[in-house]
């Protein structure tokens, strides 16, 4: 049995046929069809991956789970049933936060640490900071 395990890197060698030359070329003419045709959708779906799409929807998700706990505190102590629907907003987008999370995988939620690591919040923060300091340094 363990002569059946096939190492990733060796996959595409059994899963891979090649085209014909016909196929070949009925694809490309697909492809020139599709890009003349379309041009929006081939620059929309050239850019966009599913990181992308699952990272945007990890943000929305935050602003959710935020506008959910903000409802919860603002109407506790007026309305029971609106503080709940402020909970089952928080629920509801911790839940859809949790899918996105399982879709970008671990390769995706890697590529966006090292994304932010690199160039993202850090920089952010200090660009922040130094807006904030020219704007209420004193003139001497």
């Amino acid at each position: 049995m363990a002569g059946a395990v096939v190492k990733r890197q060796n996959l595409r060698e059994y899963i891979g046929v090649p085209l014909s030359d016909e196929e070949q070329r009925i694809l490309h003419e697909m492809e020139q069809n599709l890009y003349h045709e379309d041009r929006d959708f081939v620059d929309r779906v050239g850019s966009e991956t599913v990181y992308k799409h699952a990272g945007r929807n990890l943000i929305w998700a935050g602003i959710a789970f935020l506008a959910g706990f903000i409802g919860l505190m603002y109407f506790l102590p007026r309305s029971i049933p609106l503080s709940f629907a402020g909970f089952l907003v928080m629920l509801f987008s911790a839940l859809w936060f949790e899918r996105n999370v399982r879709r970008m995988g671990k390769a995706g939620w890697y590529d966006v640490h090292k994304s932010l690591r690199d160039h993202g919040i850090p920089d952010a923060m200090s660009e922040a900071r130094q807006k904030l300091r020219d704007r209420f340094q004193h003139p001497e």
